[in-house]
């Protein structure tokens, strides 16, 4: 197939890309600066100048692809009030721009990636592609807020009759990993991590080369109109950290911070914060970690994509020793 992919440079996508060319398909890939995707280039993807601002440009992107996947999106917690502009462009304007400009190219299929956040804190609970939040709750976060927009427009132009399936992967982790979580596994790895905080946040793990796969696999073989989490082992973060330490012949600190000791901090006046070192906004860190839940259940896809991801130690693994 001719696979046009957005977000093909950023940390899942590369994995996407490697797959598709792998397998032999032809993959046309958007991205802001071609010159920092020399090694896309030389797997022979079609590499096209853009940066998902204008339906137009995207559509001509496009021309030529059978189907589309989807990737592009920022991932961040904590930002300052004048960055959620630029978050709610990638998130939401971005996704509703890509979609718009596959109806118009009449595009096979268009696999739109999710996250399994979308879901919001599920209280403990494993919960399905079924479950609905309560929106009375409000929102974790920014991201949370944009990704649930996101999703929510997808499922409209799916509602619509669009060829759309939708992608929902938990915590992703491998080489290259560069996110808060990704952060504090590797540092328990190494034996780097001084101290441990707001660790009692529940995730979906898998690693990223199954993530990859699972998200091909609903290219090939998902249901039109279907969501599907990719996700992995459901498990507290300080459990995860603990497995990555084992793997790395450490030990976790035994000191932690107290999350009442944060939330105090969190009160702190934005310019006091900053001249402390401590995150623009604490209280959005906090708030969408501390004791939160964001499990999920990948049964769906396992029967009807043949996703089986690796156990949560068989994944560290590959993450950090390459095996």
């Amino acid at each position: 197939m001719r696979v046009f992919v957005t977000g093909g440079a950023g940390f899942i996508g590369r994995n996407v890309v490697r797959r598709l060319v792998g397998r032999g398909d032809r993959v046309i890939a958007v991205v802001r600066d071609p010159g920092r995707a020399a090694d896309l280039g030389d797997l022979g993807v079609e590499l096209r100048a853009g940066d998902l601002a204008h339906t137009a440009e995207i559509l001509e992107a496009m021309r030529g692809a059978d189907v589309a996947i989807h990737l592009a999106g920022a991932y961040r917690v904590g930002i300052g009030k004048d960055e959620r502009p630029d978050m709610h462009e990638a998130n939401v304007g971005a996704t509703v721009r890509v979609l718009d400009a596959a109806a118009s190219a009449r595009l096979e299929r268009i696999v739109a990636i999710s996250t399994v956040n979308v879901f919001g804190n599920t209280h403990g609970r494993i919960v399905d592609e079924r479950y609905r939040r309560d929106l009375g709750e409000g929102f974790l976060s920014y991201y949370d807020e944009t990704k649930y927009l996101a999703h929510q427009a997808t499922e409209e132009r799916i509602a619509s009759g669009a060829p759309i399936v939708i992608a929902m992967p938990g915590v992703t982790h491998g080489p290259g990993d560069h996110s808060s979580i990704g952060a504090q596994l590797d540092a328990a790895y190494h034996g780097t991590a001084r101290y441990r905080a707001l660790d009692d946040i529940g995730i979906s793990a898998a690693n990223v080369d199954d993530v990859a796969a699972g998200i091909v696999a609903a290219l090939d073989r998902g249901r039109v109109g279907e969501s599907y989490v990719i996700g992995g082992q459901n498990v507290r973060l300080r459990d995860a950290m603990a497995v990555a330490a084992q793997l790395g012949g450490h030990q976790l600190p035994r000191l932690s911070v107290p999350t009442g000791a944060l939330r105090l901090l969190a009160r702190l006046p934005a310019s006091v914060a900053r001249s402390a070192g401590l995150p623009e906004n604490l209280r959005e860190i906090v708030e969408s970690s501390a004791g939160v839940t964001f499990w999920a259940s990948s049964a769906k896809a396992s029967a009807e994509l043949g996703y089986h991801p690796h156990d949560l130690a068989t994944g560290l693994r590959a993450t950090f020793a390459g095996v």
